[in-house]
């Protein structure tokens, strides 16, 4: 098949859960002998590489503006993929797939398929005007296109509860990634199992500011370990304000790092040597770097909210949503106790691995594919087996 990802920012992936998610899916895709496109901005990835790692890249410019990048980039984006004979044009979030109804009626041969990744209208960076379009966009995600993904299934109930669409559950996946060296931290400032560690981008309801607070707070107490860093990893995403707050919020204090973007085996030694992963969103659609912690073994404190409990489920701790108090007693508490420590590690490790496998996330895409091919070409096809029904 021929297929085309639009709506992220590029691969390979620099930060960004979409990004990651497509570059893990675009490059498995390829491995399996499909012609796979995936649509880039210039100020993301360097518009003079045209393929990477067996996945063809169409760099594409856009209106670089907080309110206008995502959507400029996916509109040229579904315009240049008219001309170029997709089978399958596959959409990222709910802003990019607005444009899905462009190929349904203009490209009758190309199957149209949109990921919901999560209600970006609950997201702090947005206005109530852009809130209430991307309420609008959701409704287009979930009804426009032929089949539409979620990558949760508490977001699967809701589609089907708001929208009465049946949607098509896939999750994100994860995958632990071994680095080759193991000097890296050193050159952060940070030594081995002596870090709390967090990868996010840096915008309020990630839940950034709670996390420093209550970690500073404990530090000032005596409730955590002397010379225990807090590592921050990622940049803003159209909100430097916001980094900018909490980036004071730290002021003078050395054991708080701010890392920035990492990716490759840098991020990959950052996850495994740190002692506590720790995931304080107030809202989450299915967290990869949640399922990326847990991939590694990491030990984890994580905010109840569904997209969390979903994802770690009895495999971590869990404290009150932008609760301070709840969060430093349950992260002073795990830090005390090596054994839960292991022991959360370890199951956590195994979930990710049975149930957020690259490999499987592939195989069941590629099957929603092939069965929106052969349904689109009145043939039946048996779900059950994934096999064609003559």
């Amino acid at each position: 098949m021929k297929i085309a990802f639009i709506g992220q920012k590029g691969i390979p992936a620099k930060s960004g859960g979409v990004e990651t998610h497509v570059e893990h899916l675009a490059v498995r895709l390829a491995a399996l002998g499909h012609e796979v496109t995936v649509y880039s901005r210039p100020y993301y990835s360097d518009p003079s590489v045209r393929t990477w790692n067996g996945v063809h890249i169409v760099s594409l410019p856009s209106i670089a503006t907080k309110h206008l990048d995502a959507l400029s980039h996916s509109f040229l984006s579904t315009v240049h993929a008219l001309f170029c004979g997709y089978d399958v044009i596959h959409y990222q979030s709910i802003g990019p797939s607005v444009f899905a109804f462009i190929p349904k009626f203009f490209s009758r041969k190309t199957t149209v398929v949109a990921t919901f990744h999560s209600r970006d209208y609950f997201h702090g960076k947005w206005g109530s005007f852009a809130k209430a379009c991307l309420r609008f966009a959701e409704r287009l995600t979930c009804d426009m296109p032929h089949r539409t993904i979620t990558v949760s299934r508490g977001m699967a109930a809701y589609a089907k509860k708001r929208y009465g669409r049946d949607i098509v559950y896939i999750p994100n996946g994860a995958e632990a990634v071994v680095a080759e060296s193991s000097d890296m931290i050193g050159v952060f400032g940070l030594k081995e199992k002596r870090y709390v560690l967090s990868v996010s981008r840096l915008v309020s309801h990630k839940g950034i500011h709670h996390l420093i607070q209550a970690f500073l707070e404990l530090e000032d107490t005596g409730r955590i370990q002397n010379n225990f860093k807090l590592a921050i990893v990622g940049t803003h995403a159209g909100t430097p304000g916001y980094e900018r707050y909490i980036r004071n919020m730290s002021e003078g204090r050395d054991s708080v790092l701010f890392l920035g973007e990492q990716s490759g085996e840098a991020l990959a030694e950052l996850y495994g040597n740190a002692a506590v992963f720790v995931q304080p969103s107030e809202d989450e659609g299915l967290s990869l770097s949640l399922l990326e912690a847990m991939s590694y073994g990491l030990p984890i404190v994580a905010s109840r909210i569904p997209g969390n409990e979903e994802a770690l489920g009895d495999t971590g701790a869990y404290f009150e949503q932008k609760n301070i108090e709840s969060l430093k007693a349950e992260l002073a508490k795990l830090l005390s106790r090596p054994e839960t420590m292991r022991e959360y590690g370890e199951s956590a490790r195994k979930r990710a691995a049975d149930l957020y496998g690259w490999e499987s996330i592939t195989r069941q895409t590629v099957e929603l594919y092939e069965e929106m091919e052969h349904l689109r070409n009145g043939k039946r096809y048996d779900i059950r087996h994934r096999q064609r029904v003559a």
